[in-house]
């Protein structure tokens, strides 16, 4: 009997002890928004991972946060106002909660009022450069980083450019993330960061699976160059969100999905925006990928119910492939080629598409995309083999359209004469097959399109109109 009153004496303590710590962890924080001049911004919403609020007509903001649970807090920047930003990179708006704590609780977050508000910016999305080593950080540096500044050089004469690396900015080598961010600083852009599986510290968990109040956790050391996973912010008439989607249980191990509490985030956030409103989702592991689909989230019914009443583009990477899912009326995903392809071994994504990122034209609440190769002009848009040429198809012209979906059409012409529409078929792109060992273990892609040739034919042409209207032409001679 004694010892059982010494175990219930002790586990009682422990629940005293986890009382005590988790009433430690429960601090107000405040401030305000204020505009150069020292005049509170109204209007604005603030969070903490977890709670919401608004600042008041004089830019203040309060908000009680539990900091074993919540790790900064952030502003969801209203269009009015410059998007916050050090030498190009996303900065000045988040706060670690560890400085708030030392500071006393008290921070202001400063905006630019824009000189003149536009509906139109052009948006860079860039999925895994993923640099593991000096070898690939020299390619991302000499090869990618040029042509992005090069595209942006070109677009920001006309209207502000904003950039988005939707995570594996580094293959599990932190000691690479000073150089990664070193990299894309004064590109042109405003450059925001999403978290991919290999951005996490290996040693450990990722926060919410670690125990609370723990000192250390998976996504710590890439809280520390570029702050919160989770954040928004608005430009025209987009609101634009970022969101880790993967679940991290250490040692490169983890499962592609939101938690229940990043669903009720998104829809906190969400319900201070206009319904109907162009929504831009930003995160590492597709969704609704349907070739190939073994890394889509496990949650993606919960997160397409959350988006349910939005306009919505999804940005996402993780695949080394390109594959763009309608997913509904209301929701597109965009699953883009990798900006280091096949992990650096050549000049080709999984799939065939070239090495490249995704140059965006938003006007309004409009979208226009177009996949950009790197190193290749524009009008690259798709990649054309010669009958003999694609080993499994030796006896077709094989046309290999990355940006492909269903609003888009691909016809071929023999010597002159019009074909009608290449036929669509799932198979492993040839070059990217030749490149592996085991050719059989290439992955598929369901954007392909095959047409036979007649005999004593001359000349084959292709032509890919994308979802625009715009026409894209290529040539081959048998």
């Amino acid at each position: 009997m004694k010892s059982k009153l010494f175990f219930l004496s002790v586990a009682l303590c422990g629940v005293c002890m986890e009382a005590a710590v988790a009433q430690e962890s429960l601090l107000k924080f405040s401030g305000k928004v204020i505009d150069e001049a020292g005049k509170g911004v109204s209007g604005v919403v603030v969070n903490d991972g977890v709670h919401f609020t608004r600042t008041d007509s004089k830019g203040v903001w309060t908000l009680t946060s539990d900091t074993a649970v919540s790790k900064f807090v952030s502003i969801s920047t209203p269009a009015a106002y410059q998007l916050p930003e050090r030498e190009g990179l996303a900065d000045g708006f988040y706060v670690p909660v560890g400085k708030l704590a030392k500071e006393g609780g008290k921070h202001d977050f400063t905006l630019k009022k824009r000189g003149s508000q536009s509906d139109k910016f052009y948006y860079i999305a860039v999925s895994d450069p993923q640099v593991r080593n000096a070898s690939d950080m020299k390619r991302w540096r000499q090869e990618a980083v040029p042509d992005i500044k090069e595209t942006v050089d070109s677009l920001k004469q006309t209207r502000e450019v904003v950039g988005m690396t939707l995570g594996d900015l580094v293959f599990d080598n932190m000691t690479l993330y000073d150089e990664y961010k070193a990299s894309v600083k004064q590109t042109g852009a405003v450059f925001f960061q999403c978290i991919g599986n290999h951005d996490f510290d290996l040693r450990y968990q990722d926060l919410h699976n670690m125990a609370a109040g723990t000192p250390v956790y998976g996504e710590m050391k890439y809280n520390s160059y570029f702050g919160p996973t989770d954040y928004s912010f608005n430009i025209g008439k987009a609101h634009i969100v970022t969101m880790k989607n993967l679940n991290y249980v250490g040692n490169k191990k983890y499962i592609e999905c939101m938690t229940g509490a990043q669903i009720a985030w998104l829809k906190k956030d969400l319900s201070y925006v206009p319904k109907g409103s162009l929504v831009i989702l930003n995160m590492h592991a597709a969704a609704w990928n349907k070739v190939e689909a073994g890394g889509n989230i496990r949650n993606a019914a919960e997160l397409k119910e959350a988006l349910k009443d939005y306009n919505v583009h999804v940005f996402c990477g993780h695949t080394h492939f390109c594959q763009n899912n309608e997913v509904a009326d209301n929701l597109y995903e965009h699953n883009i080629g990798a900006a280091c392809g096949a992990w650096w071994a050549g000049w080709v994504n999984q799939c065939g598409a070239p090495n490249g990122y995704m140059v965006v034209d938003v006007d309004g609440d409009s979208l226009k995309w177009h996949y950009k190769g790197t190193r290749r002009d524009f009008s690259y848009q798709f990649r054309l083999y010669g009958k003999g040429e694609f080993l499994s198809q030796s006896s077709f012209v094989v046309a290999n359209v990355w940006d492909w979906d269903s609003a888009c059409s691909v016809v071929w012409y023999q010597d002159g004469k019009p074909m009608g529409d290449m036929e669509q078929f799932t198979d492993s792109d040839e070059e990217r097959a030749l490149q592996i060992k085991d050719r059989a273990k290439a992955p598929k892609t369901g954007h392909l399109f095959r047409a036979m040739p007649t005999d004593g034919a001359k000349e084959i042409r292709v032509e890919f109109t994308n979802r625009f209207g715009e026409k894209y032409a290529q040539i081959i001679r048998l």
